[in-house]
């Protein structure tokens, strides 16, 4: 199999020169140029030979060649049309390599791994458009794809959130959803200068492992779910104010008081000071006070 050669500045910019390939800011494209960053996001995602990777983003497919010579099978979603002819031609020469030219957040990934790898849990690895970052993540998460691990580049703002946690400013439903289903390990920070074009803000990084098994167990967790964005969708608010006024929530003020003081918190604590393991409790009381009250029956 042909060895990667994109990944280095001059060759990036020759297939782009060649295709007359303009970057289209609504799909927040920035390349790596830097093999360095590529080798360590390979080595970290930890790709073998029996591994299927569904890369999201492969741009022109500098790290699609990498990920072709480590993996048995590659899948690269990619949404912009335009660059479907380049990945066409720098991917000729990997025969383990599927393009799909498609909007991520509209593919049926369960169906996809069901076609691709009879079910197994698959690698995703990924370079991320910021703004489109937390549902890409969460869609695998909360639609139950078979993944083992996640290993993306990521806004490190948005890194730092995944793996913080209680009582930091960084800290929000994003964290708590990651943590649920995953353990968050930064990989590597990366300057600007690692990408063409140069985005304005640093990069990082960072491998999300999917737990075996999940570190709470809780009733219902749709509700868990709709409880945390209630909690942090208005940080400044009080927790019972914020689960007072989730329009997705149908808990009356007693109830949800009742909850607070069962789970041993004041009146006034706010959302951002309570642990996934505290949310989970949080969940079940109110779960169970719906259940009393006969509306989840």
């Amino acid at each position: 199999m042909k060895e990667p050669i994109l990944g280095n500045p001059q060759n990036t910019i020759r297939i782009l020169q060649k295709y007359q390939f303009t970057f289209q800011k609504k799909y927040g494209q920035n390349f790596l140029i830097d093999t360095h960053v590529l080798d360590k996001i390979i080595r970290s995602a930890e790709i073998g030979k029996e591994d299927m990777v569904l890369e999201i983003g492969p741009g022109i497919g500098t790290m699609t060649q990498y990920l072709a010579c480590s993996a048995r099978k590659v899948v690269a979603v990619e949404i912009d049309a335009e660059l479907i002819p380049i990945l066409e031609d720098t991917l000729q020469e990997y025969d383990n390599v599927r393009i799909i030219q498609a909007d991520i957040l509209k593919v049926d990934l369960v169906k996809l791994v069901e076609e691709e790898n009879e079910g197994r849990p698959i690698k995703v690895v990924a370079n991320l458009p910021y703004y489109i970052t937390t549902p890409i993540i969460m869609g695998l998460f909360e639609n139950h794809v078979p993944v083992k691990s996640i290993t993306v580049m990521v806004q490190k703002e948005v890194a730092d959130r995944m793996q913080t946690g209680p009582g930091t400013k960084d800290y929000g439903a994003l964290s708590l959803a990651v943590q649920y289903y995953a353990k968050p390990y930064l990989v590597a920070n990366v300057p600007p200068n690692c990408f063409m074009p140069r985005p304005k803000v640093g990069s990082a990084v960072i491998r999300l492992e999917r737990h075996e098994s999940l570190p709470v167990s809780v009733k219902e967790e749709k509700l868990l779910f709709q409880i945390i964005r209630a909690s942090f969708n208005q940080r400044r608010k009080t927790l019972a104010n914020g689960l007072k006024n989730a329009a997705e929530l149908n808990f009356s003020k007693e109830e949800i008081e009742t909850a607070i003081a069962k789970l041993g918190k004041p009146a006034g604590v706010r959302g951002e000071t309570l642990s996934l393991e505290e949310f989970a409790r949080l969940s079940d009381f109110l779960w169970e006070s719906d259940k009393a009250s006969g509306k989840n029956e």
